[in-house]
């Protein structure tokens, strides 16, 4: 349609979203389907946070507030840096948005000039490329590979550093492969960076807590303080604290970016639903005893579909440090024929056989950058895990 505008040439919608939109349709058309492409926890949002939000209702907290974050989440979203990350932010170095994706948007819009590039690992978020697409710029997507726990090395991060390079974009524990820099890792990551001063870096760490096997997790300017004044640390509420509809990220960072970022905020779409906010501040200020309780859950999960996975004829499932996902390799399968009578050419041919022949929805690991694989979810019920993973051992025994 030619009033619509070219840069939407440029992106494609997010296939994790359009996975989970397929499920729910062949689900109200009266099929039998697991889905395990959300990437949501189960749980629900705890109660002492629920009550702050309905607490600010009654109290009429139910106005504007300051654009990019009122005082008291800022300083909540402060103390939560200081007490667990090591690092020192003033309210004016907090930005807090829409959830995560906004604060990394944000970031993109306010930095990128056509020609920039952001370094991004592959495998990585849909969202990332587009996002640095939308803004302007330009992604270069850094293979990984299985041998090397889908993590960057430093060998391959200087070779991908050039001129143009504005942002290296890291993501750990990484959504999909759930892979989680160790400080040695991040250390030879960030000493490569020392040697370029013109890269900042930013580093997604919403999945922060959510580490199994007595992993520790640390993040760059922490690991590296010489880095601090270029890197952006993005967080938010939405998955150790079961608040993805609430819609609240934030981020620490040098005051000049903060700034930038807040008035292009100022400009789409204000401030972020002040309910919300108090309920962030209890959340980060409050108890937090659930997150041991949960992940002691997601890693009974992760170990169950692990070992299932590992089960079935062609496909090769690593065991990841952190987040709800795995990563399995279906390489073993391609070429092989499906119970349809379709040759599985690539990984989007696994997804689909797989989704038609026994109602598993998952994603194909091309959307994330990296295939033949694919990426499932485990934060759902353990018995809808364990009868997909039968599934799925079902539908690749049946392969020709």
């Amino acid at each position: 349609m030619a009033f619509l505008a070219d840069s939407l040439a440029r992106i494609k919608p997010s296939a994790t979203i359009a996975v989970a939109d397929k499920a729910r349709a062949l689900k109200a058309a009266g099929r039998d389907v697991i889905g395990l492409g959300s990437g949501e926890p189960d749980f629900d949002t705890p109660d002492n946070i629920k009550e702050a939000a309905i607490k600010a209702i009654r109290d009429g907290k139910t106005k504007y507030t300051n654009v990019d974050g009122m005082p008291e989440l800022k300083a909540a979203v402060a103390a939560k840096f200081e007490r667990e990350n090591g690092l020192k932010y003033k309210p004016s170095q907090i930005s807090v948005g829409t959830g995560g994706k906004q604060v990394l948007y944000n970031a993109f819009v306010a930095t990128l000039n056509p020609g920039d590039e952001v370094i991004i690992p592959a495998p990585y978020w849909v969202s990332y490329p587009e996002m640095v697409l939308l803004a302007g710029g330009t992604p270069v997507e850094v293979p990984t590979t299985q041998a090397s726990g889908f993590k960057l090395t430093a060998d391959t991060l200087e070779r991908a550093i050039g001129p143009k390079t504005k942002w290296l974009l890291l993501n750990s524990p990484s959504n999909p492969s759930g892979a989680a820099y160790t400080r040695a890792e991040l250390k030879a990551l960030t000493d490569v960076l020392l040697r370029h001063p013109h890269v900042w870096v930013m580093t997604d760490d919403m999945y922060e807590h959510l580490v199994y096997d007595d992993f520790v997790f640390t993040t760059p300017a922490q690991v590296e303080p010489g880095l601090y004044d270029r890197t952006l640390t993005v967080n938010g509420v939405s998955k150790a604290y079961c608040m993805t509809g609430w819609r609240i990220g934030f981020a620490g960072g040098p005051e000049p970016l903060i700034q930038a970022m807040s008035t292009i905020q100022s400009q789409s779409t204000s401030n972020p639903s002040s309910i919300a906010q108090w309920a962030s501040v209890e959340a980060l200020n409050g108890p937090k005893d659930f997150i041991p309780a949960h992940n002691k859950v997601f890693k009974e999960r992760r170990d169950l579909v692990v070992s299932m996975l590992n089960q079935a004829s062609g496909i090769d499932c690593p065991t990841p440090e952190g987040a709800f996902y795995v990563f399995p390799s279906c390489a073993g399968t391609i070429g092989k024929v499906a119970p349809s009578g379709k040759r599985i050419e690539n990984d989007q041919d696994f997804v689909t056989e797989l989704l038609e022949a026994e109602g598993v929805a998952v994603v194909q690991g091309s959307a994330f950058g990296h295939g033949p694989n694919f990426r499932i979810s485990y934060a759902t019920a353990t018995s809808a895990l364990q009868a997909a993973c039968e599934r799925i051992q079902r539908f690749c025994g049946n392969l020709k």
